[in-house]
């Protein structure tokens, strides 16, 4: 996207100091800041207390590396060298801690396994730019590389380097190669914010954590440490069958500070931010692979690309990753209220669940004080077609709006699960529709291995209206008021290669599965404004760009209780702190019954029990007598207290390095906090006080714990497994 701009290179903004060659050379040039008052500017970027000096009176001589062009704010010091290596730095106040070594952290990869890495600067550029993301500066640099003596070969590398006054610490950069020689070239990769962390010295296991937005069929932690022998590509396309897509962002951190990349580009893209655990520390960066050649004169550039500095975990990152893509038009979806609302699930009777089995549960749903019901998979004569099974509904609509009926009078809102672009071998719409298959580059169809079925191109105009018309159906005529999307495979699609469809390039369907959400989104909210669009994609790391049509989103088949929070942390900093984010079935989180991992950091109650009996004597969820008074007390404590509309302070407690893990939700002046543990006995630090005292209590076990007051406070406690605390002014 290109940024409106205004200004010139000779003038504004106090931010950048740019030179070529040593000081005292013939050929060196000084360009100097010529307005250094932007007091607001200091103020927005460096925060209280830090020193302009990181603007105003950088070093310019004394060692041998001095560099040719810098670009920094009050967090962020980037410096270009006269071989267009870069090194990066922390800006700490007064000090400025340099957390790389000079390195080509931008390359181009040719025929021949050739990697470019040293271009001699040529050029250096800056101006005042002023344009969505709000005022800030550009800095670009220019030179050219060779791959050796003798070999023709001849690039000129272009890196744009940008900072808002808005967004300290984050780096907006885009990279543009021109093939200078009379040859084409053959492309095979680029890489860019290539980085090398190094430890602290002297710290212990793990010196650092990870958070990675790529998707993998072993549904592995989102967030982890970064131990010996860690090494992910997260690769944002199919890493396997039906899984795929993601958020394009990784982060690494350490105790005092983080480094994270990603990409801004306002669609999917099939590129890798690759973490690796080196012996030094810990590598990042984003890559690319090319096919295709560069003709004598042409360019070509990367993907926009951001770097980014930060203190404490990744939170604050994805917090600004949204910021920054909403203000280039891509925005998740605004929820409606009953988005927020507590939910059962009929998915603990499984696919053999009936209708009376539905409507016995429903008096038991009511009386707990649960707000959904969800009528889950097994409805369906077959995954493709979403017509009604004739076996559990033998009058067809008939017998499906009586069960939304029957919800409606016990005053829950219906909601039904469907799995979309999957149709199962034996189904009409395969027969009958054979054009709307995903075809692999060999003309195979793709397969949706977890239902047995394949692929249909969200990127085919049949495809999205033949899936309209089913949610069509069930909204307006059946009676539903929410869906349940659901299945790894909706979270990104492999390329297609079906001739029926013209694409222009094979991506289109990559690239257009968000065009599908649309349309669904579209005829759902034509059918009733207040429409939950429930997407959950099965254990993976979801897609950004499928938040804009959709407005729930579950912790995704967790696998503990850790998922389901690490996840909601996740979740509430890409959708929004007020994201109505559900902790889904808590039947699968540790003890299947950790409501507290659900409510602690301000998600939706769900559950899926069976009353008042459960027709599987094996992996039954009966709400025993021991079990129901549990599920009340944590179900009458959500909907007293509805923290999913607080709004989530993921910024005050770093879920990695911080013990025990600490979540704190700000809702109508009280603080809640929530701390998670096998055991704990010692401290705690209540973060995010306001400077008044607080009567701190344990709403969970109903005691007084007496006083404190801010900004952050201690207090002794011991606890196992959580300590769900509110704090009240007092």
């Amino acid at each position: 996207m290109t940024q409106g701009r205004k200004g010139s290179k000779e003038s504004r903004g106090g931010l950048v100091r740019l030179w070529k060659g040593d000081p005292g050379d013939e050929g060196f040039t000084h360009v100097s800041p010529v307005n250094t008052s932007r007091r607001r500017f200091l103020k927005l970027v460096a925060g209280a207390g830090a020193a302009p000096y990181a603007f105003s009176t950088l070093a310019l001589a004394g060692t041998p590396d001095a560099a040719g062009a810098v670009i920094g704010d009050g967090v962020l010091f980037l410096e270009f060298d006269p071989a267009l290596r870069s090194r990066l730095s922390h800006v700490r106040g007064a000090e400025r801690v340099a957390l790389t070594e000079w390195a080509a952290t931008e390359t181009l990869e040719i025929a021949g396994g050739h990697r470019i890495e040293a271009y001699a600067l040529e050029t250096v550029a800056r101006e005042s730019i002023d344009g969505p993301h709000g005022k800030g500066v550009r800095l670009k640099v220019s030179g050219t590389g060779t791959v050796g003596a003798g070999d023709p070969t001849r690039i000129e590398k272009t890196v744009t380097a940008e900072l808002f006054e808005r967004y300290p610490g984050f780096t907006f950069l885009t990279v543009t190669y021109r093939n200078a020689a009379a040859a084409s070239v053959a492309l095979k990769e680029w890489r860019s914010a290539s980085l090398e962390v190094p430890a602290q010295a002297g710290s212990e296991e793990p010196p650092f954590w990870t958070y990675s937005g790529s998707t993998h069929a072993d549904r592995r932690n989102w967030v982890q440490p970064l131990k010996p022998g860690f090494d992910q590509e997260n690769f944002l396309g199919m890493t396997a069958s039906d899984y795929g897509g993601g958020i394009p962002v990784s982060d690494v951190w350490r105790r005092d500070c983080g480094v994270a990349v990603g990409h801004l580009e306002p669609r999917p893209s099939l590129l890798s931010l690759p973490v690796k655990r080196t012996p030094r520390g810990a590598a990042i960066g984003i890559s690319g692979k090319l096919k295709s050649r560069l003709a004598a004169g042409e360019s070509f550039t990367t993907a926009r690309t951001f770097l980014a500095l930060h203190t404490g975990d990744y939170f604050a990152t994805l917090d600004t990753y949204r910021r920054v893509m909403a203000e280039s038009g891509v925005c998740p979806a605004k929820p409606p209220e009953s988005a927020y609302e507590s939910i059962w699930c009929a998915w603990g009777y499984e696919r053999e669940c009936t209708v009376p089995l539905i409507e016995g549960t429903l008096p038991k749903v009511k009386e707990l004080g649960l707000k959904w019901a969800v009528v889950d998979d097994g409805w369906q004569n077959n995954v493709g077609d979403w017509n009604l099974d004739p076996k559990k509904y033998p009058r067809g609509d008939a017998d499906m709006q009586a069960l939304t009926a029957k919800i409606h009078s016990y005053g829950l809102k219906p909601r039904l699960w469907i799995a979309p672009l999957a149709a199962s071998p034996g189904s009409d719409v395969l027969h009958d529709h054979p054009d709307m298959l995903l075809l692999n580059r060999d003309g195979a169809p793709q397969l949706v291995s977890w239902w047995n079925s394949f692929y249909l191109c969200p990127a085919y105009a049949k495809t999205v209206g033949f899936h309209e018309v089913i949610v069509r159906r069930i909204l307006s005529s059946w009676g539903y008021q929410g869906l349940k999307i659901d299945g790894q495979h909706l979270n990104g699609v492999a390329p297609c290669y079906n001739p029926a469809h013209k694409h222009k390039r094979p991506e289109e369907s990559v690239e257009g599965l968000q065009d599908f959400f649309q349309a669904l989104y579209a005829v759902a909210m034509k059918a009733d404004s207040q429409t939950v669009m429930e997407l959950c994609p099965c254990g993976t790391g979801f897609s950004f760009f499928n938040f804009e049509y959709t407005n729930q989103a579950p912790a995704s088949d967790p696998e503990s209780s850790w998922q389901v929070r690490h996840k909601g942390k996740t979740l509430k900093a890409l959708m929004g702190p007020e994201a109505p984010f559900a902790g889904d079935h808590v039947e699968l989180s540790d003890g299947h019954d950790d409501f507290a991992s659900t409510v602690g950091v301000g998600a939706i109650v769900s559950t899926k029990f069976t009353w008042p009996r459960d027709p599987k004597p094996k992996d039954s969820f009966l709400l025993t007598p021991e079990r129901e008074a549990l599920w009340r007390k944590w179900i009458s404590l959500y909907n007293e207290r509805m923290l999913p509309k607080g709004t989530y302070r993921g910024e005050l407690y770093d879920i990695g390095f911080d013990k025990p893990e600490g979540h704190m939700v700000e809702k109508g002046g009280t603080l809640y906090y929530a701390f998670y543990a096998k055991h704990w006995s010692g401290p705690v630090t209540l973060r995010g006080l306001k400077g008044a005292r607080y009567r701190i209590r344990d709403y969970f076990n109903g005691r007084d714990l007496g006083e404190v007051s801010g900004p952050a406070a201690p207090l002794q406690v011991t606890f196992e497994r959580f300590l769900v605390l509110e704090a009240v002014p007092a």
